[in-house]
């Protein structure tokens, strides 16, 4: 570790809390809180991962049952680490940027702190995509104009038309305006949304059920899935995630007590992400369709309607979150060069450029290469954290010193590196790929190299 220096001065206090603790007259109530975590975790990937446990497109695939084991397994996983952190956050008040500097020092936060800037940003290009991509199922093509086409530049993707770009601008735009109102912006979106949403997906579930033949005859059916290792269904389920845990931290720390990091978390990996992938799981068996949107979509305009309108609206808490996380994490890195940008100006900056690649089809091209680098790059960013507040410093961290911290802590520093390194070459060369325990593996490797 690096001389301490003590040379940092404190940034001036700011409405978001972006370089001071959250004080517990501005914390938020509770109850509000699980409901923006509600509308977190409700993405259309859980949707994906229950389809692929499914077999979708011809892939391997397990019975119901052990889906269901895999879930609980993996949204396990993700429960604890999501608490493990949230309790960090709440404890202290502190941004994931200001709680790095602990571990990695205050130059060295600028490593995760970029790493989760670019993670955020593709999340939100991503799901302005899947918006778009939705809106297009809806609206056609009654244009005729393809504003870009993936597979004329050797890409693989469905074609861009215009209404879909149309409404990645829209819906892109739209994000970026609420999300400059920081934890309010969320709350105002999510208190209507997500009681509405969690209901559709269980109507929706039952009525694909229902549609598929019944209970009997989908279990029957879901006993012939085989080939998708219980291993990797696991790994699959935490990777999809993982990176939403990191970002916990920025959200847990309006908590007010630890019983409300507990809500929050169960909010979103014992609740909503285990019904989506339930739901994925029931659709892709029954209807061959993953997305229960896209089966309203089949059945009338007015299920279609509602179908679109409510997945705009769930995701949309989604985007505010990532949007607004992406300015805690950007801002830190520049004020460290010496370079002071107001919160607003980030936000507006990455929601337009996230817009345009939103618009572009970067979900349509690059989303499932983005989702397998999630997994590689954010368990290895907790690890020093972690290890950090319940080992090294004994859950005891002195606020007052956040701006008197090393310039780097190499500990922290060189495990983040090294954990990504060798999760990369673990994938590529597809070792321990398979195991659940790769991912714990880079945690461990990067709390204690």
């Amino acid at each position: 570790m690096s001389k301490q220096d003590t040379s940092h001065a404190p940034q001036t206090h700011d409405s978001d809390f972006m370089f001071t603790p959250i004080p517990m007259t501005h914390r938020r109530e509770t109850w509000k809180q699980i409901l923006v975590w509600i509308g977190f975790g409700y993405v259309a990937t859980g949707l994906f991962i229950g389809g692929a446990l499914a077999g979708a497109n011809g892939g391997p695939g397990m019975s119901f049952p052990m889906a269901l084991l895999a879930i609980a397994i993996g949204m396990g996983l993700l429960f604890i680490l999501t608490s493990l952190l949230g309790i960090m956050a709440q404890r202290t008040g502190l941004s994931l940027a200001l709680l790095s500097r602990f571990s990695y020092g205050y130059l060295g936060s600028n490593l995760p702190m970029i790493a989760m800037g670019l993670l955020t940003l593709g999340w939100f290009a991503a799901i302005t995509g899947m918006v778009g991509d939705i809106w297009g199922s809806f609206l056609g093509n009654p244009s005729g104009i393809i504003v870009f086409d993936p597979g004329a530049h050797g890409y693989n993707g469905a074609p861009i038309t215009l209404e879909i770009f149309i409404s990645c601008v829209v819906a892109g735009l739209l994000f970026t305006y609420t999300s400059l109102h920081g934890m309010k912006g969320l709350e105002i979106i999510a208190i209507p949304v997500s009681p509405i949403i969690m209901i559709i997906a269980v109507v929706t579930g039952y009525a694909m059920l229902q549609e598929g033949g019944g209970l009997s005859v989908f279990i029957e059916n879901s006993n012939r899935n085989e080939g998708l290792m219980l291993s990797t269904a696991i790994t699959m389920v935490v990777g999809s995630w993982i990176a939403g845990a990191v970002m916990g931290v920025d959200l847990f720390r309006f908590n007010k007590s630890i019983s409300a990091v507990f809500w929050g978390s169960a909010a979103c990996f014992i609740f909503t992400n285990p019904l989506l992938n339930i739901v994925g799981y029931i659709g892709t068996m029954t209807v061959g369709m993953p997305n229960y949107v896209t089966w309203m979509i089949e059945k009338s305009f007015l299920l279609a309607l509602l179908g679109v309108v409510t997945w705009t609206l769930s995701l949309w808490t989604t985007n505010d979150a990532e949007l607004y996380c992406n300015s805690l994490y950007t801002g830190p890195v520049l004020d460290s060069a010496g370079i002071k940008v107001n919160k607003s100006i980030l936000i507006l900056s990455t929601g337009i450029l996230g817009t345009v690649l939103g618009a572009i089809g970067f979900y349509q091209i690059f989303f499932a290469d983005f989702i397998n680098y999630l997994g590689i790059m954010a368990p290895p960013l907790a690890g020093p954290l972690l290890a950090d507040y319940y080992v090294t410093r004994k859950c005891k961290y002195d606020i007052s010193l956040i701006n008197s911290q090393p310039k780097c802590n190499y500990a922290g520093v060189i495990s983040a590196l090294a954990g990504m390194a060798s999760g990369l070459i673990m994938a590529m060369n597809n070792i321990l790929s398979d195991w659940p325990t790769g991912l714990l593996a880079w945690c461990l490797l990067s709390s204690f190299i």
